[in-house]
């Protein structure tokens, strides 16, 4: 199974004979190209068109995140698995407004029985989650009755809202307090992990959907529009509470990660900062 590639330091990713180099100040550090399926980069990264002409050859999307972690685009490789049956197909199921409902229900109630799946786990271990496994599953219920794509949105929200108020009975961290859902920027620590793991799971999600025939762009629970791509974030909604949720309480709880971490890359962040406007003063 191909592996993914982060990138956190400043340096150069090039490509060297039949393999990936990234280079930096400490040194070179050399990747085989046939065991990466997709490169996440966070830092100042320089490249060329040698190297893109040879990962769109080796079928590898490029992810770029900002130095807040947010997700910025993506080097999406000419597409390699074309059929214009299976878009016509999904544009069809997407025009159509039965079928567009049908499938958005799917991904919402997908949603909502990983949610439900993780608060049992959690209420099995003393966390005294019934009203909240309560509330979800009477909203859950409800979807069957939705007829159009904002009714379905609304008990999705609603359900979100919900499965919130367990994290600070999950965690029982000071540190890591929700409160409330915040987005750029996120107001608090538990905010800044859920933006920044569901960027990682929108971009793990596009890079599958690219190994189908299936076109990102062509959503059904997330409105088609001018964005970029919509169906990953259709299916993300699915894995997002046991992958990204169950990890942020994991390494929460086993102390991972602390308060202490995000003061030190918070003021990293703002030296580097600081740098590049100087760099652009002078």
């Amino acid at each position: 199974m191909k592996k993914t590639l982060y990138i956190f330091s400043d340096g150069r990713l090039g490509r060297k004979d039949n393999t990936l180099c990234f280079e930096t100040e400490e040194g070179k550090r050399y990747m085989p190209v046939e065991d990466t399926g997709e490169i996440m980069i966070y830092g100042e990264v320089d490249l060329n068109k040698k190297l893109l002409e040879f990962l769109s050859q080796k079928e590898i999307i490029l992810h770029y995140f900002n130095y807040y972690g947010y997700y910025m685009g993506s080097f999406y490789p000419r597409e390699h698995l074309n059929s214009g049956y299976v878009t016509l197909k999904q544009a069809e199921h997407y025009l159509d407004e039965g079928k567009r409902i049908t499938i958005a229900r799917e991904f919402v109630r997908g949603a909502a029985k990983n949610i439900r799946q993780v608060l049992k786990y959690y209420n099995s271990r003393s966390k005294d989650l019934e009203d909240i496994i309560g509330s979800v599953e009477n909203l859950a219920s409800t979807l069957d009755d939705c007829g159009d794509q904002p009714s379905i949105m609304a008990i999705e929200g609603n359900i979100r809202d919900h499965y919130y108020k367990a994290f600070d009975r999950i965690t029982g961290s000071q540190d890591f307090e929700f409160r409330e859902r915040s987005r750029r920027p996120p107001k608090n620590y538990m905010n800044t992990l859920i933006s920044f793991g569901n960027s990682l799971m929108y971009s793990i999600c596009l890079s599958e959907i690219y190994k189908t025939h299936l076109d990102p762009r062509i959503g059904y629970l997330h409105s088609t529009n001018f964005r970029r791509f919509t169906l990953n974030l259709d299916v993300a909604e699915i894995f997002k509470p046991i992958i990204i949720d169950r990890l942020i309480f994991s390494i929460i709880a086993k102390k991972m990660i602390t308060k202490n971490d995000f003061v030190k890359e918070t003021e990293g962040i703002m030296l580097k900062a600081e740098g590049k406007s100087k760099e652009m003063l002078c």
